[in-house]
């Protein structure tokens, strides 16, 4: 793999990942407006998290035309986030990022019980192909390698910063999940604190030693299993919230995707494509899911974390999607309209 950085022309950096090494010498001759801000941050003393503001935001490009996408690569008639011709995997500075290192001080009061400060952080955009009309469980074998050495190098780079006490890679697909390009992407954020999310599944993981080493041991040799291999198995959790979730566990307890052996990086593909493909191949049509990997806190709890991914889709049949309303929502009590057994059966009958 080939690594080459440069900087955008309002200073973003753009990291290219090159499976054979190539000329990246074409500069962002655009003229860009200054960059954003960031967002702040203001606590919620009831739940005891951060909710970010960034009105900037609003501004974002939504669903553009083929011809306007802005991570397709630069042409001679439009010039995109990215100056190259062609790329492999390509990774920069969100131009609209939720934060930032550039996060302005903030301004107004702020109440006793719920302080402001800026949103510091970092947001970046993965690119996985620079095919527009392609889709993440349409790459390569190799690809999909060279896309983990790309989550590996930032979530390295990006857990050095003084302001990111967690690094989130994950993926959006479909509109209706909420996309706002359709080109094949995924995001980074480098939180400026530790998730809810994650706090409460370490706690968890603090109160029952093991715990997930136990989940996945238990579920290794279930009816849940999607599909598995040497280093890797794809589950739908007996607990699933979602109508088609599945979780993908290394075999090995490890934080992060930078603590991955080669072999634990090379065997990852194989597994992750089936599970997409039986996704898309369960109703036949492109499924919309959200999918996302749970690594350790930066600097804490670092032992009791196991890296995983989660992957979870909306559609619960053709035609019909899963909407988190009242319950899910206001309640955070979730109802799944499907077992999880009869996921997980289904996802193993679709036929590749």
């Amino acid at each position: 793999m080939h690594r080459t950085e440069t900087t955008l022309a309002d200073g973003r950096t753009l990291i290219y990942f090159d499976e054979s090494a190539q000329d990246r010498g074409t500069a962002d001759k655009r003229d860009l407006p200054p960059r954003a801000g960031g967002s702040e941050l203001r606590f919620d003393p009831l739940l005891d998290e951060w909710v970010a503001v960034a009105t900037h935001r609003q501004n974002r490009t939504h669903l553009p035309p083929t011809t306007e996408c802005p991570l397709c690569p630069s042409t001679s008639a439009f010039s995109t986030e990215v100056p190259a011709a062609s790329y492999d995997v390509v990774v920069f500075e969100n131009r609209f990022p939720s934060f930032s290192s550039a996060a302005a001080p903030v301004d107004g009061d702020s109440y006793p019980l719920s302080p402001k400060r800026p949103g510091k952080g970092r947001c970046e955009v993965v690119c996985f192909t620079d095919d527009h009309d392609s889709a993440f469980n349409r790459l390569t074998e190799q690809r999909v390698r060279t896309v983990v050495e790309a989550w590996a190098d930032r979530t390295a780079e990006l857990s050095a910063m003084d302001d990111v006490e967690q690094v989130f890679c994950f993926e959006n697909r479909g509109e209706e999940i909420g996309v706002t390009l359709h080109h094949p992407h995924g995001q980074i954020y480098g939180y400026p604190y530790v998730t809810a999310r994650t706090r409460r599944m370490l706690a968890s993981a603090r109160a029952t030693p093991s715990l997930f080493a136990g989940v996945l041991a238990s579920e290794r040799s279930g009816p849940r299993v999607v599909a598995t291999n040497e280093h890797w198995t794809a589950f739908v959790p007996a607990f699933a919230r979602w109508p088609y979730e599945v979780h993908l566990y290394p075999h090995r307890q490890v934080p992060d995707l930078p603590a991955l052996s080669a072999d634990e990086r090379d065997a990852f593909g194989p597994v992750y494509l089936e599970v997409l493909r039986r996704l898309d191949g369960l109703f036949g049509l492109a499924m919309p899911y959200v999918s996302g990997w749970h690594q350790a806190p930066v600097r804490a709890d670092r032992d009791l974390a196991y890296l995983h991914l989660q992957l979870f889709s909306t559609r619960r049949a053709p035609g019909k999607l899963k909407y988190p309303a009242g319950s899910e929502s206001a309640m955070w009590a979730f109802v799944n309209d499907v077992r999880p057994e009869d996921a997980a059966r289904a996802l193993r009958e679709v036929t590749l």
